[in-house]
């Protein structure tokens, strides 16, 4: 990490097209060593999100007439209550069904405004990771460091847990962002995803992980921006599988992120298909499911020297 000063940050002088993660090819890294003999490490990601129902929102699956937005939307509303509801119940069960680990990636008003639902993922056991408090981008929010504070202060009181990783609402930041969540505790940042292993990111006063999610295997970019056909999840997973699978690859563990969302991966037509996502990646021998935690908790180790 002789890139970095001992504060962490680059180098006085170091010249970097990223401002936090130093660039450098795969083949100029030593190879990580899975968990277990692992070398597919697979972080579910479930976006627990409170839309509030007085504003406008987040993303619309039907536009307004004549493109005129209105509160409340109610259409666009429902549309991720209903993820809220049927959806995560489809969740929930399959990945009891299938001894899973998840990260739930939550708005922290999600536990007052779907009781239910938090409760039954503290019950499931799956690590709460900060998501903001709703569904709106960090740099549309007055006093981002409040806003960070009473998320994090929320979820530990929920889940009597420190809080150890961050999502931003549409991986959205400020440029003071990671020094924030650096400052109150935050061990992995999911925003900056640049490989498909983790990196050691500068921020101030210690270091983050930058932990790979994805924008790819991601059910929003998916269905909603890209508005691809119901089985694109689970031939993208396919093809990514090949192509980790060939003899030109990297040698080293990979991370494997998939990024779901109850309104959009769990709507009758696509769920059959993300439940053979999950059949395709435990028919293997080199797949590993972890959360985000455990994650940073095997490369920090991996990657001490």
């Amino acid at each position: 990490m002789d890139e970095f000063s001992s504060s962490g940050r680059p180098a006085t002088g170091a010249l970097q097209a990223n401002p936090r993660i130093p660039y450098r090819l795969p083949h100029d890294r030593r190879p990580l060593s899975g968990p277990e003999g692992k070398r597919l490490i697979v972080n579910l990601v479930v976006n627990i999100e409170h839309w509030p129902f007085d504003r406008e929102m987040p993303r619309k699956l039907l536009t307004p007439p004549h493109g005129r937005d209105q509160v409340p939307d109610v259409p666009n509303f429902c549309w991720a209550d209903y993820g809220m509801r049927a959806g995560m119940a489809r969740l929930l069960a399959l990945f009891k069904e299938h001894a899973l680990p998840v990260s739930a990636s939550i708005n922290a008003t999600a536990i007052d405004t779907y009781p239910d639902c938090a409760e039954a993922i503290r019950e499931a056991g799956w690590e709460f990771v900060g998501h903001g408090m709703h569904q709106t981008s960090l740099s549309a929010e007055t006093g981002e460091e409040g806003v960070i504070r009473e998320t994090l202060q929320r979820l530990r009181a929920f889940t009597g847990q420190p809080v150890r990783g961050w999502l931003s609402p549409g991986l959205r930041e400020t440029e003071a962002t990671p020094d924030i969540l650096a400052a109150e505790g935050i061990d992995y940042l999911c925003d900056w995803s640049v490989d498909d292993v983790p990196h050691w990111m500068s921020a101030d006063p210690r270091q983050l992980i930058a932990m790979p999610y994805t924008l790819e295997l991601n059910d929003s970019v998916v269905f909603a921006v890209e508005k691809h056909s119901s089985a694109e999840m689970l031939q993208r997973l396919q093809a990514t599988l090949e192509c980790f699978d060939a003899p030109t690859e990297p040698a080293g563990a990979k991370v494997v992120g998939i990024g779901l969302h109850p309104h959009l991966i769990s709507v009758p037509h696509r769920f059959p298909y993300l439940v053979r996502m999950i059949e395709t990646l435990q028919a293997r021998n080199d797949v590993i499911f972890m959360t985000g935690s455990q994650i940073a908790d095997w490369f920090a180790k991996e990657d001490a020297a």
